[in-house]
């Protein structure tokens, strides 16, 4: 296996992002947290006010010889809206803010390109929002965030927002499901 990498990535609540990325071939871990605000170990109640500036973000390890980071960021901009400014579907705040937290100067470039491309091409009706900084003040969700949705499976938002975006994944980029 060659050296693992990590990206950071905030695409609206961290328990739909998770759902998708833990099916992902190449990606070898997958970690709910907080990043890039003011607050040191914020925990989700601090988080959900809005005031700490962090994100709800998914901490992702990946085999680069598996998946491209340009493969991760596709998925990425396919599962959440990255038009939409500190808002995905229903929740809003600057905590829902789309959000590439990059560890090297190639992972900026890349997401940078790829953002680049997409407005070029027109993808989306409106303009791309998302933020491409370097990853800062992260802090690992508390347990009973990890896995959520594999935990969970029948609770409303799971079922009403997570499973569609699981689905929308399976379909789109079937040869990167994990088997």
């Amino acid at each position: 296996m060659s050296q693992v990498q990590t990206i950071t990535l905030g695409g609206g609540c961290f328990w739909c992002t998770e759902a998708v990325f833990v099916k992902v071939r190449g990606i070898t871990d997958v970690e709910s947290g907080y990043s890039n605000g003011q607050v040191n170990r914020p925990s989700y109640e601090d988080v959900c006010t809005g005031r700490t500036g962090c994100n709800e973000v998914v901490k992702l390890q990946y085999d680069p010889e598996q998946i491209s980071l340009n493969q991760i960021l596709e998925i990425f901009f396919v599962v959440h809206d990255a038009t939409t400014l500190n808002r995905q579907g229903n929740d809003s705040g600057t905590q829902y803010r789309s959000g590439i937290y990059y560890a090297s100067d190639e992972q900026k470039q890349t997401a940078n390109d790829m953002i680049t491309r997409m407005s070029q091409d027109k993808l989306f009706s409106s303009a791309i929002v998302t933020e491409v900084v370097p990853l800062a003040n992260y802090w690992p969700a508390e347990a009973y965030h990890q896995d959520y949705f594999e935990n969970n499976p029948n609770q409303g938002y799971c079922v009403a927002v997570a499973g569609p975006k699981v689905a929308k994944f399976r379909k789109t980029f079937a040869s990167l499901v994990k088997a």
